[in-house]
């Protein structure tokens, strides 16, 4: 009977202690007091109004963007960040000079058009052709074979509007081959609705890309009216010509930077917690949302961090370098630190402009979920929900880390339903920031951050297999 009653003690002990808490009533305390303060603070919205408004728009490569790398490297220091430092990466830098169009037949009228990032110029009086309409890519691609010799391709494929941006993907298959596929049936340029859900006539541009051995050939959308007014139009029956001219440069490699600032860890420093945006944006607005509020939010997050308590491991914030043009600054981030991604016990972006964070989610082995339950349970009182499909897959600069065992990845979900109306657009302003909603995505990063570089336990990735 004693040595049952041993084994049954003994039972005991090992369940109460892998029960016990992840956190300690203390460190609750002191997430409680971080969400409020963060809460109540408008740090993240004047570093957003300093960026957008003494820098502005910052396309890869311009002088702006060198006064970005400046601004961040300053703030970092002057919030108090232990470590500052850039790391380089190179892209192919790309500028915009003028951009005009309009319908000429059956009437003339105005076109409100933007050349696609990398697009190539048209002759310095533009292109003037028939408009062939095609209501999707799979469309223009089972065209016959130079069936659009001589004419301008146009996709008029219409996005769909969605609290999570789901028609984003679909849409931007368009406008990242398109011309491309226009090209191979012999169009002289191609034109497509901006990938898009607002009504304002504003034009949407983005990244876009050629393929070795198919002709190059200008490469534009149009803002949403100006496609209906095509579309109907070409319903009619009528046979519209336009003329678009758009004067663009390649300038070969450029050189940009990752600006990093850490807050160093009191047990595990080379352990860290990665947050951050990416510093670049597109040059027809000032970046505000794209992706300013993400710079701005996880800066302050991390700052608001270390007036609380310096966590066990470390708090570093990467504003990564040329993301519009193509991840070059990730690319080059996590090829620098390759050999140490493990080091990285959670990592998260912002970059889905400043709308209220509604859910929370993870991709973490088994062993970790305790930890993200103990998290997820101190962003209820911001309304975050606990998504726990544990499949969070990171924002844009996070997916080099998607195909390694790295990084425990995590989403903090913001509520897109009206982002794409600003979307790389000449909107995208700081008027349209609402500072009450800024300050609620700073408290969710700024308690997840603490949280995860604070857990008894280390978060684990599931293996990419998973």
């Amino acid at each position: 009977m004693k040595k049952i009653i041993t084994g049954l003690l003994l039972t005991s002990s090992f369940f109460a202690s892998a029960a016990e808490p992840e956190f300690s009533a203390k460190q609750l305390q002191q997430v409680a007091e971080l969400r409020t303060n963060a809460s109540n603070s408008d740090l993240s919205y004047q570093l957003l109004e300093s960026l957008t408004t003494k820098v502005g728009p910052r396309l890869p490569g311009t002088e702006n963007d060198k006064k970005a790398v400046a601004w961040a490297q300053a703030q970092f220091n002057e919030l108090g960040f232990d470590k500052v430092w850039l790391e380089e990466a190179t892209f192919p830098e790309w500028r915009r000079y003028s951009e005009s169009g309009k319908i000429l037949t059956p009437s003339e009228q105005s076109l409100h058009l933007t050349a696609l990032g990398h697009s190539v110029s048209t002759p310095k009086d533009g292109i003037t052709a028939e408009v062939v309409l095609f209501e999707t890519l799979d469309e223009l691609i089972a065209a016959p074979a130079n069936s659009l010799k001589g004419k301008i391709a146009y996709i008029n494929y219409r996005m769909n509007r969605h609290i999570d941006g789901n028609g984003y993907g679909p849409a931007v298959r368009a406008r990242s081959t398109g011309s491309v596929e226009a090209a191979k049936k012999g169009a002289i340029a191609y034109m497509m609705r901006s990938v898009s859900t607002a009504h304002h006539r504003f034009a949407h541009t983005g990244g876009s890309h050629y393929k070795d051995g198919v002709t190059k050939i200008p490469n534009v959308t149009i803002a949403n009216p100006d496609a209906d007014q095509i579309a109907r139009l070409i319903a009619l029956g009528e046979n519209v010509k336009v003329n678009i001219n758009v004067q663009t440069e390649d300038l070969g490699q450029g050189k940009g930077y990752n600006v990093i600032g850490q807050f160093n860890g009191t047990e595990n420093p080379e352990q860290y917690v990665l947050i951050g945006g990416h510093l670049d944006s597109w040059d027809l607005g000032t970046g505000a949302l794209d992706d300013g509020a993400g710079v701005a939010l996880t800066m302050a997050a991390a700052k608001h961090i270390s007036e609380i308590k310096r966590p066990k491991r470390s708090i570093r914030v990467v504003l990564f370098a040329a993301e519009e043009l193509g991840l070059w600054g990730a690319k080059a981030y996590f090829k620098k630190h390759q050999n140490d991604l493990d080091n990285i016990v959670a990592a998260a972006e912002s970059d889905f402009g400043a709308d209220v964070v509604y859910g929370f989610e993870s991709n973490v082995t088994a062993e970790s979920l305790p930890v993200v339950r103990a998290i997820a349970e101190q962003l209820a009182p911001l309304d975050v929900e606990y998504i726990g499909k544990n499949a969070a897959r990171g924002g844009p600069d996070l997916i080099p880390l998607r195909s390694t065992a790295g990084a425990a990845i995590f989403d903090l979900h913001q509520d897109g339903t009206d982002y794409f109306d600003y979307h790389h657009t000449a909107d995208d302003t700081l008027d349209k920031v609402d500072p009450k909603k800024l300050k609620q995505n700073t408290a969710t990063y700024a308690v997840f951050a603490f949280m995860a570089a604070d857990a008894k336990t280390t978060m684990k990735a599931k293996p990419v297999s998973e």
